[in-house]
């Protein structure tokens, strides 16, 4: 397998047993920001993104810069939709990647009218499983809020371990605290 990310070859779609999950595309972005707009209130606590609602104009240009950094493998966002309505659920993928050691967070949100229905669980274990298998992944992390209680189950439910907190560790979201962080990771020969 190549050092250099940006010669590796994988998939930029595939499916679990509800979702269809791919990479971002050009045109994507009035169903991004459909769901930011339907959703915002949720996110707003958690999202550095979501202080204000975007643009149709600016949903699209975030959603075009993800498609180049997907294909320059610097950031690697996919977006989530029903397998059988095409309907756009959620938004999730693999940043803050060191390709060296092959280690990726797993950041994800979810549309609010889609919420509690097991959909944000499977894409993140579907996405999880492709870090294993085609990126060769040694080491997976979700970072959050200590305060994101839905975040922290998610976490705990597909069998990350709470490694630590990192205490007062940078300002929230809305600046109004400092927030401890909280790192669950899964590490290639022991959670897979």
């Amino acid at each position: 397998m190549s050092s250099n990310p940006i010669m590796l070859d994988f998939k930029d779609q595939f499916e679990t047993e509800r979702l269809t999950i791919r990479s971002p595309l050009y045109g994507d972005g009035a169903m991004v920001n459909e769901a930011i707009r339907e959703s915002i209130e949720e996110l707003r606590p958690w999202m550095p993104w979501a202080n204000q609602v975007p643009s149709v104009e600016q949903s699209e240009e975030n959603v075009r810069i993800a498609r180049v950094q997907f294909l320059e493998r610097s950031d690697l966002r996919f977006h989530v939709f029903h397998k059988e309505t095409g309907v756009f659920i959620a938004s999730s993928g693999l940043h803050r990647m060191d390709w060296t050691v092959r280690k990726f967070e797993i950041g994800y949100w979810i549309r609010t009218s889609q919420g509690g229905k097991g959909f944000m669980t499977e894409a993140v274990e579907g996405i999880a499983n492709f870090a294993i298998d085609q990126l060769s992944a040694n080491r997976l992390e979700i970072r959050c809020n200590s305060k994101n209680v839905r975040s922290i189950r998610m976490a705990e439910r597909l069998g990350f371990t709470l490694e630590g907190i990192l205490r007062s560790e940078t300002f929230a979201v809305t600046g109004e605290y400092l927030r401890d962080t909280m790192v669950f990771a899964k590490v290639r020969g022991q959670e897979f």
